[in-house]
């Protein structure tokens, strides 16, 4: 079941596979040049969802979490996709030693979990995604923060309506 306001979406996923499905939904909406947050405690799907992200828009390889490199780039149609992962982050300052601006262009995807480890260093998101426990799955709510954001999420939408979901 998803719902929609003018700026959130959010939807429900109980397993794995659901959680990759909206992946590729949500990878159905973005355009190049978004900067996106994915937020949630450790466990809660978000290398997962950008799994299903990368995967729909094309690439056909293995998609690890970049824990311990804190970033996997995959060039896919065109355009470089970065996962971001700033766990093992010890200090938000040592993004700036890896160039992390050369990373946010208009031709590039960025994939962030644990986004708040790189506070003050970091773009700021166009979406937000969160991801919640709900019951025995997860509840994922998608935030815009931009007018790129809010495009994306109308997009979102449109693809609810194509599948027959009802807004809430």
């Amino acid at each position: 079941m998803s719902a929609l306001t003018q700026a959130t979406w959010s939807i429900s996923a109980v397993d794995e596979a659901q959680m990759l499905a909206l992946g590729a939904r949500l990878a159905a909406a973005l355009t190049p040049g978004l900067v996106v947050y994915l937020v949630g405690g450790l466990g809660m799907g978000k290398t997962t969802l950008a799994r299903g992200v990368v995967q729909a828009l094309g690439h056909g390889g293995a998609v690890k979490s970049p824990t311990y490199t804190l970033v996997e780039p995959y060039e896919i149609a065109g355009q470089t996709v970065y996962h971001f992962d700033l766990y093992r982050l010890a200090d938000p300052e040592e993004l700036e030693f890896m160039g992390i601006r050369d990373y946010f262009t208009e031709s590039s995807l960025a994939l962030i979990e644990w986004p708040e480890r790189g506070e003050g260093f970091l773009p700021p998101a166009d979406l937000v995604v969160r991801i919640e426990r709900e019951g025995q799955g997860r509840c994922l709510l998608v935030e815009a923060n931009s007018a790129r954001g809010r495009h994306c999420l109308q997009g979102l939408t449109d693809v609810a309506a194509m599948i027959g979901e009802s807004g809430v």
